[in-house]
């Protein structure tokens, strides 16, 4: 299983946010570079990355911040939050993100499928949850499918991994839902699905639950900056 020490982009700085709310942002450093150096050296094999702002406005604001990430880490880089267009998706790639994760794109069907052609398992859609719901536009609003038929359009058009996040979990410190792993594969029956949680990973017994459960990765954002963990206890 692979852990994504998380980094959320606002205003060019490095924050968390309780339950998406933007209302409610700590800022944990204002050089996102150097924090993404931190973890590097601390273990990480992956980076998770979110742009924030560009999740708000609709497109991507911070892939300046994201190709020096890349190159000062030499890490691969899970990157989300904006991402809506072609044109979008390419500028990402330039910016040497190695995996996008698309939320309100997902929605159009043949879009995705067109970037699935195209990108192959570069392409990741994002399940944002919130209870029953699928939450888009930098979870502002509602999709009109369920979570099981967010899963399995995705899974359909060749989608190879799904990032699932727990909203209400997100950034609480409230544990991780081990559920999502075995629901999200119910829904998409024997598809081969890589399949990674965020929202809540904690500690290390949560690291282990997901892993004892099937998840394929698990994101730690607000734990491992407010020290409730370590990477290195999380990857061990």
């Amino acid at each position: 299983m692979i852990i994504y020490p998380a980094i959320d982009l606002l205003g060019g700085r490095c924050v968390r946010l309780r339950q998406g709310d933007y209302a409610q942002a700590t800022v944990f450093d204002g050089d996102p570079v150097e924090v993404a150096q931190r973890w590097r050296d601390a273990g990480a094999t992956w980076l998770h990355i979110v742009d924030l702002d560009g999740a708000r406005v609709g497109q991507p604001v911070h892939l300046g911040v994201v190709a020096r990430i890349a190159a000062a880490t030499g890490l691969p880089l899970r990157l989300g939050g904006g991402l809506r267009t072609r044109a979008d998706i390419a500028a990402a790639s330039d910016a040497r993100a190695t995996r996008v994760a698309l939320g309100t794109a997902a929605l159009d069907v043949a879009l995705l499928a067109e970037l699935v052609a195209k990108y192959g398992e570069r392409i990741e859609v994002a399940l944002d949850r919130r209870g029953d719901a699928v939450a888009l536009d930098g979870w502002l609003t509602d999709a009109p499918q369920t979570p099981a038929q967010w899963a399995r359009q995705a899974v359909a058009v060749g989608v190879r991994s799904l990032l699932v996040t727990d909203i209400r979990r997100d950034g609480m410190l409230a544990g991780a839902n081990t559920e999502l792993v075995t629901q999200t594969r119910a829904d998409v029956g024997q598809a081969p699905l890589a399949i990674t949680i965020a929202g809540g990973v904690t500690t290390v017994a949560d690291v282990r639950a997901l892993a004892q459960a099937g998840a394929d990765g698990a994101v730690i954002g607000q734990a491992l900056y407010a020290g409730r963990i370590t990477l290195a206890e999380a990857l061990a």
